[in-house]
């Protein structure tokens, strides 16, 4: 291991990687993936059989001049009680020439950003344009980071906000209103917060469905972003018989992690074929949306190459301040 290795907090990875740079991180990840340039290998989830947490472990490679990059972590459903994010994780990232480490930062802080920032990246090739409000399921880290990131996408006016806790949803509607600017409504269930609305964000871990199909409203599109193992489905089988377009990170890791996804096939209300590659969308190869009045659905396991993009935007980022920091008097 080299002296110049960069070790980076999670204070120091969310001053690097800002919003704005963080969805351009993740547009460029699945436009690689979408034009096939870059190395994905399955990912590993390894429910424990100890507790409810899962291990899990990605590895990817964006393009020949960033190296590749392994993320290992665990997501533990219990640290929402106690007010902690309930995803861990460390990233190592490796010189693209000699294969030497470069960097070792924290990977709940790439996580959260690089999640977020994705579906912001589906909500822009998805959402009708002129979609201005939101609703979020969820009032933890994540559900969060939608939030402020669908509002880089969108002229984001109003957002509803449902989870099971009371006091954390209102806590989180009055943190997002003072931070954005503008109307964060806490609602008392998930249909209010779904219903009639154009924009659906489920930042949840439940098992079992909190955003319903019948709820949905002509035009609406609805992201789902803690369905990443086959056990957790936080949309139902409707919702994917009712979109006009099933859009994915990646067909093959969601047709065996995903669990709305995978419980559509079982039921045949969704064939292999159906699954739309967000990658194929931006690229043009693929078409998501084609009228305005269609239902579209986005599920996200997440993806290494997300890790990848991201840690390597921070990577730059580290390496530009310290080249700045140098030429300061």
């Amino acid at each position: 291991m080299t002296d110049d290795v960069l070790f980076l907090s999670r204070d120091q990875v969310t001053a690097l990687l800002d919003t704005d740079a963080a969805i351009r991180s993740q547009r460029a990840a699945f436009t690689a993936l979408g034009d096939g340039t870059a190395e994905l290998p399955g990912k590993i989830m390894h429910p424990s059989g100890f507790d409810d947490s899962v291990v899990f472990a990605y590895l990817a490679r964006l393009s020949a001049d960033t190296g590749a990059v392994a993320k290992v972590g665990s997501v533990n459903p219990g640290n929402a009680a106690a007010g902690l994010p309930t995803i861990h994780a460390v990233i190592n990232a490796l010189d693209p020439v000699t294969g030497q480490l470069v960097a070792v930062m924290d990977g709940t802080a790439v996580t959260t950003l690089r999640t977020a920032a994705a579906s912001a990246v589906a909500f822009d090739a998805l959402a009708v344009p002129d979609s201005t409000e939101l609703g979020l399921l969820g009032s933890g880290t994540q559900a969060l980071a939608h939030a402020r990131c669908v509002a880089r996408v969108r002229d984001l006016r109003a957002v509803r906000i449902w989870s099971p806790a009371p006091d954390r949803r209102v806590r989180a509607a009055r943190l997002l209103a003072a931070e954005l600017g503008i109307q964060v409504k806490a609602v008392d269930s998930a249909e209010e917060a779904v219903a009639g609305l154009p924009m659906v964000a489920a930042c949840t871990l439940s098992s079992t469905p909190v955003v319903r199909g019948e709820w949905l409203s002509p035009g609406c599109t609805v992201v789902s972003v803690g369905s990443f193992e086959p056990s957790r489905s936080e949309v139902d089988t409707e919702v994917a018989r009712r979109a006009a377009a099933v859009v994915v990170d990646d067909p093959a890791t969601a047709a065996e992690h995903a669990g709305p996804v995978v419980d559509a096939l079982h039921s045949k209300a969704l064939a292999h074929e159906d699954l739309i590659p967000l990658g194929g969308v931006l690229t043009g190869r693929r078409h998501g949306r084609t009228t305005a009045q269609d239902i579209v659905y986005y599920n996200s396991v997440g993806l290494g190459i997300q890790d990848a993009a991201a840690a390597w935007a921070v990577i730059d980022a580290a390496r530009g301040h310290a080249r700045g920091g140098e030429s300061q008097p």
